[in-house]
């Protein structure tokens, strides 16, 4: 089975912490140089510290908001016209503010669009020349498991992350014949920042201890525990490989058997 990345260059978003950063590290791990995406220069910098580089690998970083799509790309047209492309891109950002669907704002549901689906837009197509050119390609998109079931008190995030997932699978089709996939990882509850701010939240609007709310999500988790973010980056990392090439267009739940659909 080939999990060779040697010779790859993978483009990571959301990557100075949680599942991104972690997702980083797993693919530098496999050979491919990583250059990490993010708002924070010195979480980046903090970052590129742990990545692999014992195969002879140069990382880098880019400072980049997903809250401006503009600078975002072109940010990353001026990496790729001063370092070359890439045959990775690894679409992952921070979810919306949970919240019932019916108290969010308009703006609300504006801004995750282009936090997620217009910013994945604009990346692939950025990426996706080089990918071409090579005939090899692996764009995998961060989701959620509210892909295949919707998930309580997470209105905006429900309804974008549906959108991306319809944009990852037309997409899929259209650029399998020039040996480039596209899938969805879908974590479940991860041990990431992201999940301690929905539990304390969610524990200060109900006026109950953080521990109930915990116990009540592990209630629904078949594993019994909360996943860890390497566990999530495995999946991403294997799809990135070679040895996935006929796996395309798919939705992947990594959540320890919570998602109550096949």
């Amino acid at each position: 089975m080939n999990l060779s990345l040697t010779g790859k260059r993978a483009l990571v978003g959301g990557s100075s912490q949680g599942i991104g950063k972690a997702s980083a590290v797993e693919l530098s791990k496999l050979g491919a140089s990583v250059v990490l995406m993010a708002r924070n220069e010195t979480s980046l910098k903090n970052a590129i510290l742990e990545l692999d580089n014992s195969f002879g690998q140069k990382h880098g970083f880019i400072l980049a908001d997903f809250a401006n799509p503009e600078d975002l790309k072109n940010s990353v047209e001026l990496e790729i016209a001063n370092n070359g492309g890439f045959d990775i891109l690894i679409n992952n950002t921070g979810g919306p503010p949970a919240g019932p669907i019916l108290n969010a704002k308009t703006d609300e549901f504006l801004m995750a669009f282009n936090n997620h689906l217009i910013c994945n837009h604009i990346l692939a197509k950025a990426t996706i020349p080089n990918m071409k050119e090579k005939g090899f390609g692996r764009i995998v998109n961060v989701i959620s498991t509210s892909v295949k079931v919707p998930l309580k008190g997470l209105g905006v995030s429900n309804t974008i992350r549906a959108a991306v997932a319809n944009w990852s699978k037309t997409l899929s089709i259209e650029l399998a014949p020039f040996g480039i996939t596209v899938n969805n990882v879908l974590p479940g509850a991860t041990k990431t920042d992201r999940l301690t701010s929905i539990i304390e939240n969610k524990a200060n609007k109900l006026n109950i201890e953080k521990s109930n709310v915990e116990h009540e999500m592990l209630a629904e988790i078949p594993a019994g525990r909360f996943g860890l973010a390497e566990e999530i980056a495995a999946a991403i990392a294997f799809l990135s490989t070679p040895a996935a090439a006929y796996i395309n267009g798919i939705n992947v739940p990594v959540d320890g058997g919570r998602t109550g659909s096949l």
